[in-house]
């Protein structure tokens, strides 16, 4: 089997894992997904990911609580930890502390703007924090917004790197023949506490047919639900604090929560796509009334 096959296989337990975070997620189940040995997928999954299958669990389980915790000061400490995968709140408060080095109640009342100086080592972006993050928020509607069934390439580094996603992307539609209009990034990681070399983005384009081939190019679907839309643009390094502004001014004041599916963007003008870097799209946070 060819390296392109393990990649799809495991980019197979990727998407399932990232559907509900809450689930057990063993070891054997995810094993069987990829259609490995328990032993041999431990090895292939730490190979394509760059870690073992359990620090990425923990590492994204802990990402979703922080990112809670940050967002939803409505929901109790017990209601996140359950949310992200824990049964009791002590083995949550364990694995929360070993990670940041604080409780969750601390995290929860702590200066997150102090920290994101010292993570943000892109001094382009940190220079547009400081000039956009304190802006006002843009308007936004409420939509119900469809599933997609996109073909994607992952990507790891929120910087100008994620164009290299975008090209193998772009390459793959010109010999498939498909359609390469509809564009959608999604944004798995909060760079308000995690290194931009470390956040998580996903390239996708929509595809109206399966992948027969599948290999760096896998197909899944963005779920479909509530989304609060907001049309913003600019140019390259100007986004994230467009996107933290909304996440950490608008969402806790909206009386709305944050779903655990991804936000993505929606472009219509792609800035690691066009020779000026700009960007035109609709930043689509999934959302749901507090209960």
């Amino acid at each position: 089997m060819n390296t392109n096959q393990h990649t799809s296989r495991i980019n197979d337990v990727l998407y399932f894992i990232h559907q509900d975070i809450s689930h057990p997620l063993l070891a054997k189940d995810l094993a069987n997904i990829a259609a490995y040995s328990e032993q041999h997928f431990h090895r292939l999954f730490k190979s394509v990911v760059g870690e073992s299958v359990h620090f990425y669990i923990r590492r994204i389980r802990m990402e979703f609580a922080a990112n809670q915790l940050m967002f939803d000061s409505k929901s109790s400490i017990l209601d996140i930890a359950n949310k992200s995968g824990f049964s009791s709140l002590s083995s949550f408060s364990r694995a929360f502390k070993s990670t940041f080095s604080m409780s969750p109640g601390q995290w929860r009342n702590h200066d997150h703007q102090y920290q994101r100086k010292s993570l943000l080592v892109d001094q382009e972006i940190a220079a547009n924090y400081q000039r956009l993050y304190q802006m006002e928020t843009p308007k936004h509607k409420l939509v119900e917004l469809p599933a997609r069934h996109v073909a994607y390439v992952r990507h790891q580094g929120y910087d100008r790197s994620i164009a290299n996603a975008w090209h193998t992307l772009k390459a793959w539609a010109n010999i498939e023949e498909r359609n390469f209009s509809e564009q959608f990034g999604l944004h798995h990681s909060n760079p308000t506490w995690v290194e931009l070399n470390k956040c998580r983005y996903v390239a996708c384009v929509e595809i109206d047919y399966p992948i027969l081939r599948r290999g760096v190019v896998n197909s899944m679907t963005i779920p479909a639900g509530l989304h609060a839309v907001f049309k913003l643009e600019g140019k390259y390094g100007e986004l994230l604090p467009q996107l933290s502004h909304i996440l950490e001014h608008w969402l806790p004041n909206s009386g709305y929560k944050m779903q655990s599916t991804p936000a993505y963007v929606h472009y219509q003008k792609n800035q690691f796509l066009t020779e000026g870097e700009e960007f035109i799209l609709n930043f689509c946070l999934p959302i749901s009334l507090f209960r």
